[in-house]
């Protein structure tokens, strides 16, 4: 039993949060909401995604889990507007979801999740220093980066939080400290990470006001960030490239 109905908007940027990393996943229902944990296929970078209930204009749902293709999901919500209104409802005879957006009604066949990778165990990892920026920052670094390299350094010196990338001849970094910074838990971390993962991580990262990076020394990187005004969260896992001697 599911049917919904939610701004265009929060659907298209929850969707987008999974699909930089999977092209399918498993979706929780539950009567509080949807959530779903999926690791991408090279298992470097995970995403955990959860939407509450109150982050619908309507929704009644049934425990369970249906099996979503993310990508033709993605095709089917680019005809909406961001004014518009979707409502969705699965028909449990057909396994389908049906989808409305305005005058337009699609059917989406749900996959079996039991066809899906299962979801990861979220590892606990105690990552000593945290900072928090606004995620058009971290995108203008990322981005500038790019530039420059394919890996990006990012770490924490004191008060200070950098991010730094080095190429065959041109290096770039960008330093912040509190004033340019919501928030810092100092301390003494530096860790290299993958520009191809962490560029596709950012761009759903970059509508947020405010995102949270967690940071430990050659540790995977912690990255959250809310979404649907505090109603549903966003939480990234990247593991670290290990620089060579």
């Amino acid at each position: 039993m599911f049917e919904a109905t939610i701004d265009a908007t929060i659907l298209k940027d929850s969707i987008e949060s999974l699909t930089v990393l999977v092209d399918e996943a498993r979706i929780r229902l539950s009567p509080e909401g949807i959530a779903a944990r999926a690791v991408d296929p090279a298992n470097v970078a995970m995403v955990s995604f959860e939407l509450e209930a109150d982050a619908f204009e309507e929704f009644t749902a049934e425990d369970g889990e249906i099996g979503l293709d993310l990508s033709r999901l993605t095709d089917i919500l680019g005809v909406a507007e961001k004014s518009d209104q979707i409502k969705m409802q699965i028909n449990e005879e057909s396994r389908k979801l049906a989808i409305q957006i305005g005058g337009i009604s699609y059917t989406l066949s749900l996959l079996d999740p039991s066809t899906i990778r299962a979801e990861p165990r979220i590892p606990q990892l105690e990552l000593p220093t945290e900072v928090a920026l606004n995620g058009k920052e971290l995108m203008k670094a990322v981005k500038a980066a790019e530039k420059i390299s394919d890996h990006i350094s990012l770490g924490i010196e004191g008060e200070t939080f950098f991010m730094e990338a080095e190429g065959d001849t041109d290096r770039m970094r960008q330093e912040m400290g509190r004033k340019e910074l919501i928030s810092i838990r100092p301390g003494s971390t530096r860790s290299l990470f993958s520009l191809d993962y962490l560029s596709d991580i950012v761009k759903p990262a970059s509508k947020a006001s405010e995102v949270t990076l967690q940071l430990g020394n050659d540790f995977p990187v912690k990255i959250g960030f809310s979404i649907a005004g505090g109603k549903g969260k966003i939480e990234y896992l990247l593991a670290p490239r290990i620089e060579s001697d």
